[in-house]
């Protein structure tokens, strides 16, 4: 029999005793889950986390700041010309209403889509901006209404509503006679709305590749900014407004972008 030397002994043992260690905060490790960085707060106004500062708040915000393909933007000297016509598919959702603390959004029940150049995208959920976000020829409108849509593939399109005062939007009243005050989660409801009904008919729309409007100011998105606006009542614009005083990001610069507008709605 061959003799093991004590020094030999003692290495021995002592690999028995931490290799199983080892092996358990390995296998931690990998069982651990990366812990999420919450985005950081952001506002429509002020000097530290106002639209001029998102850029800086977050490496994830950068493109607010440096990217070239921004945003809303202001829609004048656009291409005029006979492009694809949106296809609306909406159907009626239940009334999935909530105040996210930076806009009221409509959460929409799956099965609603448009198709546009032959793509496809399933509406998501609609909100409101005060006043709008795009302007027209430098004009500002009342409000803007935003319908957020996304492809199989995951590309973003949303089409724009400018929104002008006037008479009463009944197809929107359930929306602004149940505004939530305060942020919180959709809540149940047995109310309804009908995206159909709120869409102006026959509209032309203006056309470009943009951005989110908010952080993290994602670029990729394809805006169709339909030109003819809907209606609220002063009534309606106050309720709003009460909550959301300004809830609008700036016009960007279109840069190296085209801006095309449709003029030939449903040829």
């Amino acid at each position: 029999m061959n003799n093991i030397r004590p020094s030999k002994i003692s290495v021995y043992l002592l690999l028995l005793l931490v290799i199983p260690t080892l092996l358990v905060s390995v296998s931690k490790a990998q069982d651990a889950t990366p812990t999420a960085v919450p985005l950081p707060h952001w506002e429509y106004e002020g000097n530290t986390d106002g639209p001029a500062e998102w850029g800086a708040l977050d490496a994830r915000f950068a493109a607010c700041s440096a990217g070239k393909a921004q945003s809303p933007i202001d829609l004048k000297s656009p291409v005029a010309g006979n492009f694809t016509n949106i296809k609306f598919d909406y159907k009626p959702s239940v009334l999935n209403i909530f105040n996210n603390g930076h806009t009221v959004q409509v959460n929409y029940d799956a099965g609603s889509s448009i198709t546009f150049n032959e793509t496809k995208y399933g509406l998501l959920q609609f909100h409101f901006h005060h006043p709008s976000e795009h302007t027209l020829n430098g004009k500002a409108f009342a409000m803007e209404l935003h319908f957020v849509h996304r492809s199989a593939a995951g590309n973003l399109a949303v089409v724009g509503v400018l929104i002008a005062e006037g008479k009463e939007n009944e197809a929107l009243k359930s929306v602004f006679d149940n505004l939530p005050t305060t942020k919180g989660d959709p809540q149940p409801s047995q109310l309804m709305t009908d995206a159909a009904k709120i869409i102006p008919a026959d509209a032309n729309y203006y056309t470009y590749t943009g951005s989110l409007t908010t952080p993290p100011c994602t670029e990729g998105v394809r805006w169709l900014v339909l030109d003819k606006p809907i209606e609220l009542s002063a009534a309606q614009i106050e309720t709003f407004g009460k909550i959301f005083e300004l809830d609008a990001r700036p016009v960007q610069a279109l840069n190296d972008r085209d801006l095309l507008e449709d003029t030939t709605a449903g040829s």
